[in-house]
């Protein structure tokens, strides 16, 4: 059929999609399911996508350093690295771009990733994030469409950042979430120079588990010591075609004249029972936690101080994954979270093989014991004798489970469905998000959205004016004046 009405979604099976907005969940709000075959077939098939680059964050920059906690954070969670203010856990951290690829400029409007990994006496730890605090979608169903819809077109190449506006802003605009991130990229916040002076932030909602098995819900923000600095949108089109790799060329010049980068690692915290007493879901990825409810408490810093000696080695070799937890830090239900704990490792098992944890910059500074033997670029290192396997009598029973108790987690209620969260509320927080900048902050974000829409077809500016208006009456009316609508 030529109808694009009468073309029904499916699998790569060509079985029928009933729900592709939603995965499949126990319960409303429940941990989404291994058996979402939808799910898991779009995400591994989206991971697979480019070869070898990275789909998302090609472009980026990293450094070494330590990480060291002001005291004990035993009250809320028993991770080792966070015990001991004379302790420090060494880190590597990969700042980039979202959605250009490798060789594209770092100063136009894109989210920027803020990617730590810690390296622990209890394994890595990774704390995988962006420069802003919010993002996109809800659901890791919909990543892939996402990406899609902000890359090159598949017709023409032709990137998002020149002409093909109708791509990014016909996605958006039919998602509603989405309307709290706009008003963050499209403010200045969406264009910087120096990954110094950016913030960072976790973006999903993780769980803290201390000694005696309670957990709270947590959010993380970095706040750089250097402050925060942006540039309009004129000043980011300079830079992107006058020196379009400054925040790298910034970072590592900084670093090899001898100074230091550095990060507050701050936190906000949540009872499990307060979660139902908001007018939104605090585990949706697309809202913030109001700061005087949740205050930001204080927990250490990172200090940035050595450069990589290999750019490909380290940097582009690195690999994170949101999954890649230790004792005392547990994934929340968060829908979006719940996808990338598969997506990104899965990611990089194709990028760089199965054996991927053997590349140095993501050895783990701890023995690795457990039976996972051959694939490609296999080492050998620490393989031999007969057993690879488990239980076992013939190796002395080693390697052994460590006991230790398993975080039972929240009660998970309900049966297997496919449904958007009860308390969506997607305009509130744009609104208030846009009635707090300043005047100039106000004028820049109306700009930016405009000079952008203005590359839109005009059926997709009017459906996201009404989102804009639906966030806040004036934002709406200032935008729709700028298309001349």
């Amino acid at each position: 059929m030529t109808d694009q009405s009468k073309k029904t979604l499916t699998t790569d099976q060509g079985v029928p999609v009933a729900d592709n907005q939603n995965s499949l969940t126990a319960g409303q709000r429940g941990p989404t399911l291994l058996q979402d075959v939808s799910l898991i077939e779009k995400l591994a098939h989206f991971d697979r996508e480019r070869i070898p680059e990275r789909v998302v964050h090609a472009k980026g920059a990293g450094a070494h350093g330590y990480f060291q906690v002001y005291q004990s954070m035993a009250p809320y969670t028993k991770a080792k690295f966070l015990q001991d203010q004379k302790k420090k856990t060494p880190v590597f951290v990969r700042f980039s771009t979202v959605v250009g690829a490798r060789g594209s400029a770092e100063t136009v409007r894109d989210p920027r990733g803020f990617a730590v990994k810690f390296y622990t006496e209890d394994g890595n730890y990774d704390l995988v994030g962006n420069n802003l605090p919010v993002f996109f979608i809800r659901d890791a169903i919909k990543f892939p469409d996402m990406v899609h819809a902000f890359k090159p077109a598949p017709d023409t190449n032709i990137p998002v950042s020149s002409s093909a506006n109708s791509r990014f802003w016909d996605f958006i605009s039919l998602t509603p979430e989405s309307t709290h991130m706009i008003t963050w990229l499209f403010s200045d916040r969406g264009t910087v120079k120096s990954f110094r002076k950016m913030e960072g932030f976790g973006v999903n909602t993780y769980i803290w588990v201390n000694e005696k098995g309670k957990g709270v819900y947590v959010k993380y923000h970095w706040k750089p010591a250097a402050g925060i600095e942006t540039i309009d949108r004129h000043e980011s089109t300079r830079l992107a075609g006058e020196d379009p790799d400054v925040a790298t060329r910034d970072l590592f010049a900084w670093i090899a004249s001898g100074k230091t980068v550095e990060f507050e690692l701050n936190v906000q915290l949540m009872e499990f029972d307060d979660e139902f007493n908001l007018d939104f879901d605090p585990l949706d990825a697309t809202k913030t936690w109001p700061e005087d409810r949740y205050p930001l408490m204080k927990v250490g810093k990172m200090v940035l101080d050595k450069n990589p000696l290999n750019y490909f080695a380290e940097v582009e070799q690195v690999a994170f994954c949101p999954a890649s937890l230790v004792p005392g830090i547990e994934p929340s239900a968060d829908k979006l979270l719940q996808g990338r704990l598969f997506s990104y490792a899965d990611t990089q098992r194709h990028r760089l093989g199965p054996n991927y944890l053997q590349i140095p910059v993501n050895q783990p500074k701890v023995p690795v014991n457990n039976n996972q033997r051959d694939g490609f670029m296999q080492s050998g290192a620490g393989h031999s004798g007969t057993v690879n396997f488990e239980p076992n009598s013939l190796g002395g029973g080693e390697p052994h489970q460590s006991g230790d108790p398993t975080f039972e987690g929240r009660p998970i209620v309900g049966g297997h469905v496919r449904q958007k969260i009860a308390l969506t509320n997607d305009f509130q927080q744009a609104g208030e998000r846009y009635r707090s900048l300043s005047k100039k902050d106000q004028d820049h974000l109306v700009d930016n959205a405009v000079d952008s829409l203005g590359h839109a077809k005009s059926e997709i500016q009017k459906r996201m004016v009404e989102n804009f208006k639906s966030a806040d009456a004036e934002l709406g009316e200032r935008v729709k004046k700028g298309l001349n609508l």
